[in-house]
């Protein structure tokens, strides 16, 4: 039997990174140190699954143009599917980030081709009892939310839905947020986006208030960041220490850790298991600059080892 794969159904986007000395007053100006581009969004999460050596398959939108060539072309690198054909006429969006020296990065987004999804398109990738299919709490705002919706209600039981909500998701209307956290598997986000959805503070409390949101086998796992990850199951709950590193860019460490985590339960290790190996590949990714520049296993064997990655 085939290992499961990991689908990833958000937006796939390119990053225009721009490190600057600070960030300007409103109305001001700065001058920015360095500039570049990267395949950015759900490249990220999808690339970190790769290396890891996940089967790894993009569900969502990728434009026609320069842009869409760039999300492409990283994707092919590292052997991850693209299920559904290119968005005729369209390009890609851009996400403007700006990095400070102290690895803070602040995000402008446009709106391109990979918003053009339907349940169709969406299906391409084909997803049976197994799988781990990631879903953005960004996708659940605009023009992708009512077709991500009618085609996660619709997905049959045995798909693993891993929820990655992002600060969006306490945006999104009460009735679709608790749908599809009804239907969600696995929540895995970072101590902001936990508190913010469970309205207390600390990662015990939000974690427990969280997880009664979700089903009761559910898998609930929150990032602290340096400090590492809490991971919850059932009414069991696990401390995974993580491994401070002095970061140069954080810009795609979360799903870093994410790519990674679902790469390693589809291996077939447990949650626990899955998340150390997934705080060492976060720790790698912040000494690094890009959103694509997620460690192989074998840099995290090495990492886990002691050895120089």
């Amino acid at each position: 039997m085939a290992a499961p794969r990991v689908i990833h159904t958000a937006q796939a986007l390119v990053d225009a990174v721009l490190e600057i000395p600070a960030l300007p007053a409103r109305g001001g100006n700065v001058m920015a140190e360095s500039y570049r581009r990267y395949a950015g969004g759900a490249v990220t999460i999808l690339l970190a699954a790769a290396r890891s050596g996940a089967h790894a398959v993009h569900a969502g939108a990728v434009g026609t143009g320069p842009n869409g060539d760039i999300v492409r072309a990283a994707l092919a690198a590292d052997g991850v599917e693209v299920s559904a054909p290119p968005v005729p006429d369209v390009d890609t969006g851009v996400c403007v980030v700006l990095v400070e020296p102290t690895a803070e990065r602040t995000f402008v987004t446009t709106l391109g081709a990979e918003r053009t999804i339907t349940p169709e398109s969406l299906q391409t990738s084909e997803p049976r009892p197994g799988d781990l299919v990631c879903v953005s709490g960004y996708s659940l705002l605009g023009r992708t939310r009512d077709p991500l919706v009618a085609w996660l209600t619709s997905l049959p039981d045995g798909v693993v839905v891993v929820l990655d909500p992002g600060a969006a998701l306490v945006e999104v209307d009460a009735a679709v947020r608790d749908t599809v956290l009804r239907r969600t598997d696995v929540w895995t986000g970072n101590t902001d986006e936990a508190d913010a959805l469970a309205g207390v503070r600390g990662i015990r409390e939000a974690v427990q208030v969280v997880a009664g949101m979700l089903r009761p086998d559910a898998v609930t796992i929150v990032r602290d960041g340096p400090r590492g990850c809490l991971v919850r199951e059932g009414s069991e709950q696990v401390f995974v220490p993580g491994h401070p590193r002095r970061p140069v860019d954080t810009n795609g460490a979360g799903d870093t850790h994410t790519g990674v985590l679902l790469a390693e339960r589809a291996a077939g290790l447990s949650w626990t298991e899955a998340a150390a190996r997934a705080n060492a590949a976060g720790a790698l990714k912040v000494t690094r600059r890009g959103p694509d520049t997620a460690p192989t296993r074998a840099e995290i064997d090495a990492f886990l080892a002691g050895r120089p990655a």
